[in-house]
C-alpha cells in the first residue's frame, strides 16, 4: 500500500510538473485536457498546488462541470479564496453546477453583501437558500436539498421511473418515503424495488424502522448515528417530521476526519486550527499554541516546588535524581495512554459519562497490573545501577505507586471533562503528562523519606 501511495504521489507531481510547463509556455489548452481526463480528486490536487496565475489560466477555458467538481474537492478556505477572483456571473454559472450543500457552504463563507449579489445571478439557487439558515456544523448545514423522495402510494414501476429519469450527480441505494404532508415514512433500498411487484405500492414494501435526525443535530452525532448503523444516507427531518434534507456519507466523511483532526490537535496542546495548516500564517499557529504553553509552563511550576520541598532528601541522597526522568516520563506516558483511551471510547459511545465508577475500577485494575511490571523492571534497573537493594525497592514502589496513581487520574479526568461540559481532548496529553510530573515526584521522594530513612 506504502509503495502505491508513493506511485501515485510520484505520478502526480509529474502531472503538475507538466501542467505548469504547458502554462508557462502559453498552451493552456493542453495544460486542460490532461486535467479534464483525471479524478475531481486528483484535479483538485493538482490545481491546488498551481500558482494564482496558473489557476486563473486553467479556469478560463475549463468546463463550468469540471470547475465545479475541483471546487468540492478543495480546502473551504482555497475555494473563498478563488472566489474572490472569479467574475460574479461565472462564479454564479459554478455553482449551478455544484451540489447544493457544497454550493450552501462556499456562500456561506462568503461576505453576505456578495453571497446575496451571486444567489440572484444563479438559475438553481431555491434549492440553497433553505441550507443558507443553518451553521455548517449542524445537520441542517451538512444536507444535501438534492434528493428524490417517493410517495408512499406510488407503484413501484413508477418509483423505478422516477429514480431513471432523476438527473443527479449523486449515487443513492437507498430513497425515503414520505406521505402526502412530506412527512417521513420510511425507506426503501433500490434493490427492494428491483425484486417488488411492478404493481407493489411503495409503502407496502418500506422498512418502517428508520433512523432520522433534527436540523439542529450536531454534525458529530450524526457522524456516530450514520457509523453506528452503517448508514450511506441519513435524513434530516423539521419539527414536524417533514423530510428536509438528506446527509450523505460523502459529507460525513469530511465530519469525522474534521472532528479527529481537532482532537489531535488539542490532545496536544493547540487549539484548533479552522483552516489547512500551509494556508495558516506563522502568527495565527504560535497564537493557537501560546495560551496553552503558557498554561502548562505556570503548572509546570508545581514541579520545581516539589523539588524545593524535597530539596534536603535530594542532598542526603544525590543517586535519587538519577530516576527522577524515568519515573515522571514513565507515569506521564501511563496518565497519556489512558486519556487517550478513554477520550476515544467516549467518542465512538463505547462509555458515556455515567460510566464513572465502571471506567475507574478497570483503570484501576489495568494499574495495578501494570504498575507491578513496570516496577519489577524498575526495581533491576537501580539494583543493576549501583547494587543497592534498598534504592531498588524504592523505585519499584515508587514506580507501582505512579502508573497506579497516572491511571487512576487518566480514567477519571475526561469523564469530570465531560461531565462539566469541557472537550476531554482539552486534558490530555501535555496537561496530563504535567499534573503526573509534579503528583509523581512528590510520590517518588515521599516514598524514598521512608524506605531510605532521609
Amino acid at each position: 500500500m506504502e509503495a502505491r501511495e508513493t506511485d501515485h504521489e510520484a505520478w502526480v507531481a509529474q502531472l503538475h510538473a507538466r501542467i505548469s510547463q504547458l502554462l508557462e509556455e502559453g498552451r493552456p489548452r493542453k495544460a486542460q485536457i490532461i486535467l479534464e481526463a483525471l479524478l475531481p480528486a486528483d484535479q483538485a490536487e493538482i490545481f491546488s498546488d498551481l500558482e494564482e496565475a496558473e489557476q486563473k489560466a486553467v479556469l478560463q477555458g475549463l468546463p463550468l462541470e469540471d470547475v465545479a467538481d475541483i471546487l468540492e474537492k478543495l480546502e473551504d478556505e482555497e475555494v473563498a479564496a478563488i472566489a474572490k477572483w472569479l467574475p460574479p456571473e461565472k462564479l454564479a454559472a459554478i455553482l449551478d453546477e455544484m451540489e447544493p450543500d457544497e454550493a450552501a457552504d462556499l456562500l456561506g463563507d462568503m461576505d453576505p453583501d456578495a453571497a446575496v449579489r451571486i444567489l440572484q445571478l444563479m438559475k438553481s439557487c431555491d434549492g440553497i437558500r433553505p441550507l443558507l439558515l443553518h451553521p455548517d456544523e449542524t445537520a441542517g448545514g451538512l444536507m444535501t436539498s438534492e434528493y428524490l423522495a417517493l410517495g408512499r402510494q406510488m407503484w413501484v414501476e413508477r418509483a423505478l421511473a422516477a429514480i431513471r429519469n432523476w438527473e443527479s450527480a449523486r449515487e443513492y441505494f437507498h430513497y425515503f418515503v414520505v406521505d402526502e404532508e412530506g412527512r417521513l415514512l420510511g425507506v426503501v433500498s433500490l434493490l427492494q424495488l428491483l425484486r417488488a411487484p411492478a404493481k407493489a405500492e411503495v409503502q407496502d414494501i418500506m422498512d418502517r424502522n428508520i433512523v432520522s435526525v433534527p436540523l439542529d443535530a450536531d454534525q458529530e452525532t450524526c457522524a456516530q448515528l450514520m457509523s453506528h448503523y452503517d448508514l450511506t444516507a441519513l435524513p434530516v427531518v423539521d419539527e414536524n417530521r417533514h423530510l428536509a434534507g438528506v446527509i450523505t456519507i460523502d459529507d460525513i466523511v469530511d465530519v469525522i476526519e474534521e472532528e479527529a483532526t481537532e482532537d489531535i490537535q488539542k490532545m496536544a496542546g493547540s487549539a484548533p486550527l479552522d483552516k489547512p495548516y500551509l494556508l495558516t500564517s506563522a502568527w495565527y499557529v504560535a497564537r493557537s499554541r501560546v495560551g496553552w504553553l503558557l498554561i502548562l509552563f505556570v503548572t509546570s511550576m508545581l514541579t520545581a516546588n516539589v523539588l524545593k520541598h524535597f530539596e534536603g532528601t535530594l542532598s542526603k541522597m544525590v543517586s535519587l535524581s538519577f530516576f527522577i526522568p524515568m519515573l515522571i516520563g514513565t507515569g506521564g506516558n501511563a496518565g497519556s495512554q489512558t486519556t487517550a483511551t478513554i477520550i476515544r471510547a467516549l467518542g465512538v459511545g463505547e462509555v458515556d459519562k455515567r460510566d464513572v465508577l465502571k471506567v475507574l475500577w478497570h483503570e484501576i485494575q489495568v494499574g495495578l497490573v501494570l504498575g507491578a511490571l513496570v516496577g519489577a523492571v524498575g526495581f533491576l534497573r537501580a539494583w543493576t545501577f549501583d547494587g543497592n537493594a534498598a534504592m531498588g525497592l524504592t523505585i519499584a514502589v515508587a514506580m507501582f505507586l505512579i502508573v497506579f496513581w497516572a491511571n487512576s487520574v487518566g480514567s477519571l479526568l475526561p469523564l469530570l471533562a465531560t461531565m462539566l461540559g469541557v472537550d476531554p481532548a482539552l486534558i490530555s496529553g501535555p496537561m496530563m503528562s504535567t499534573l503526573v510530573d509534579a503528583t509523581g515526584l512528590f510520590i517518588y521522594l515521599t516514598v524514598a523519606q521512608v524506605i531510605l530513612h532521609l
